[in-house]
């Protein structure tokens, strides 16, 4: 299966891109074909422009996504073989990285994520991703986290489901208060991080 891997952290030398690796070779033994998109060594735009905000809201059904930028048209290509999606990406503010969430909002644009029936009513436009990961680190304890709802898990099992199908599954895999876990915790969420992934379905078709 082609899995697409979403990193965001801007440090080469983090645990985040650890974990990214970690991900790799975990699915990697699974037999997956893995790629892997690192959108702060890639130069990643995280705002959308006016001209991209224009195209989106004048897009209809039927004609081209509203894609203007190469770096985003390409992403977006990765997307519809992928089957399915990994996001790696640091907690910051309860939110995901700004170059993330820009990713979302350049990247999953109508045509791509979504589209409309006959009766205006939205529809998903990735029913071929079959499984959506998540892995994140948080400065925070669950609790904390909890209270706070942790908008980028809603954003990304919720939110992205809802573009794939009520019925795919999703995966999280989180380390909380990271800033005071001692090597032997930051090991064992990394060994758990390649088990899981070694483990998810549908490597080699």
């Amino acid at each position: 299966m082609d899995v697409l891997v979403v990193s965001a952290h801007p440090d080469a030398d983090s645990f985040n891109r650890a974990l990214t690796a970690a991900a790799e070779r975990g699915l990697t033994r699974a037999g997956h074909s893995v790629t892997t998109l690192d959108l702060y060594a890639l130069g990643f735009t995280a705002a959308m422009s006016l001209e991209e905000h224009e195209a989106y809201r004048a897009w209809e059904p039927g004609t081209a996504p509203p894609l203007l930028d190469p770096m985003a048209a390409e992403h977006a290509a990765l997307v519809s073989r992928a089957g399915a999606l990994v996001f790696a990406y640091p907690t910051w503010w309860s939110q995901p990285p700004a170059i993330l969430k820009g990713w979302l909002e350049r990247v999953l644009v109508p045509g791509v994520s979504f589209t409309f029936d006959a009766s205006g009513k939205v529809r998903p436009g990735m029913q071929h991703v079959r499984r959506i990961v998540g892995i994140s680190t948080y400065g925070s304890p669950w609790t904390y986290v909890k209270l706070m709802t942790d908008g980028g898990r809603r954003m990304i099992t919720r939110a992205l489901r809802m573009s794939c199908g009520l019925r795919t599954p999703t995966t999280w895999l989180g380390l909380y208060s990271v800033d005071t876990a001692g090597p032997e915790e930051r090991k064992a969420f990394i060994d758990r991080v390649e088990h899981r992934l070694a483990h998810l379905p549908g490597g080699g078709s």
